[in-house]
């Protein structure tokens, strides 16, 4: 016999169930897919007049909003929800240490690295929600959990080198951004802190162990609700050793390791798309979604992405379910989020 909470729970959840059931049967194959795909706006960017096509043909889920102003953002939020069938849900890189380049007018916070405290995190923390929120934003690619202040690519957007310290702080920024209503984003899956080189031009390795999934471990028992994959290959490890393929599109780390060996049940979003660490990887949003990442970010275009899954899940009905369960995970969290 349940409890009364427990029943009142079993009873909510079956509720969100039935309405994102009820939502995805209502779609079209092509609506359903273009779930799985996020553009970016802004500066480094699409043109609002490309995105806003893009929208008019429900071929995207999500939309990063990537360099500009805070009154630009909201613009464009109005513009784009003006036009779009189904909510799209709106991103912005709005770690502690870019969001003020990333979306100016926001108001000034400390880089990730001079946080001090847990007090100190929770204030910035809301402090970036609350910006977010009066633009129309619920998705936050951070925080980063890199384990690095060295890192090219990292620098002071990490809580630094400990483990333990990356664990608290990640977890408080986490929990704290859900208490506001916004979604959290763990990144850079398997870990960008022990490699040599940055992903934004090249691919990059972690040699032998990966020393940086016990941060990741952690985090998904306490809920985190998505997960950024990084272009890292992996060498030297003989059961997960990536061929030369970035994580990204790699079977073994996102479906084999993240998702049944630490048993990650949210969001798993790969880095842009357009970075030189995927560049060399022929139909690499393809790959990536075949990997088992539930969205992509930034696929260099998405008309032809959405052609290409749709072909593939005719002739492959595992995959086809594979897709229909990254779409039915975005669509509960876009539900969960108030956006649909």
């Amino acid at each position: 016999m349940y409890s009364p909470w427990i029943f009142f729970l079993l009873m909510f959840l079956t509720g969100k169930e039935a309405k994102v059931n009820a939502i995805f049967e209502r779609m079209s194959e092509e609506e359903k897919i273009a779930q799985m795909i996020a553009t970016a706006t802004g500066k480094l960017g699409k043109s609002k007049k490309e995105v806003l096509e893009i929208v008019k043909k429900h071929q995207i889920g999500g939309i990063l909003l990537l360099n500009g102003s805070k009154e630009e953002f909201k613009q464009y939020v109005k513009e784009f929800n003006a036009v779009s069938k189904i909510p799209i849900l709106y991103s912005a890189d709005a770690e502690p240490s870019l969001i003020n380049a990333k979306i100016k007018g926001t108001k000034k916070v400390k880089p990730t690295a001079q946080i001090k405290d847990s007090a100190e995190l929770v204030q910035i923390t809301s402090d970036i929600c609350d910006e977010l929120l009066e633009i129309g934003i619920y998705h936050n690619f951070a925080p980063v959990c890199d384990v690095s202040t060295q890192n090219e690519a990292i620098g002071n957007r990490s809580f630094g080198s400990d483990s333990a310290r990356i664990m608290k702080m990640s977890e408080i920024f986490i929990n704290t951004s859900r208490n506001k209503g916004i979604m959290a984003t763990a990144k850079h899956f398997p870990g960008h802190g022990f490699v040599k080189g940055d992903t934004h031009k090249k691919l990059v390795y972690i040699d032998g162990e990966m020393r940086e999934i016990g941060i990741y471990k952690h985090l998904i028992a306490q809920d985190v609700p998505c997960i950024m994959v990084g272009h890292i290959a992996v060498k030297n490890n003989p059961q997960y050793d990536t061929q030369d393929l970035p994580a990204t599109c790699s079977r073994k780390i996102v479906t084999d390791l993240l998702r049944k060996e630490l048993g990650f049940q949210g969001i798993i979003i790969t880095d842009a798309m357009n970075m030189g660490g995927v560049k060399n990887v022929k139909n690499a949003s393809l790959e990536a979604i075949k990997a088992g990442c539930d969205m992509v970010l930034m696929p260099e275009n998405e008309e032809q992405l959405i052609k290409d899954i749709l072909k593939l899940m005719k002739e492959d009905a595992q995959f086809r379910e594979q897709v229909y369960e990254s779409v039915k995970r975005i669509l509960r969290y876009k539900v969960a989020l108030g956006i649909l």
